[in-house]
């Protein structure tokens, strides 16, 4: 989130922990576009970038 805020980006809704256990925020980029955050420290990728619940 602070690389996008740097970026020109404005925070939405600062990242915040969820029920399912990870992390969201949300951002609007400089033309407007939002986009979400997540991040769940229990997921595992592999070297792929396959995801092991």
């Amino acid at each position: 989130m602070a690389e996008a805020q740097a970026a020109g980006a404005a925070i939405i809704a600062e990242p915040k922990t969820q029920p399912w256990g990870g992390y969201t925020g949300y951002f609007a980029d400089p033309d407007g576009y939002r986009w979400e955050v997540a991040f769940n420290p229990s997921w595992t990728v592999d070297g792929g970038g396959k995801v092991t619940l």
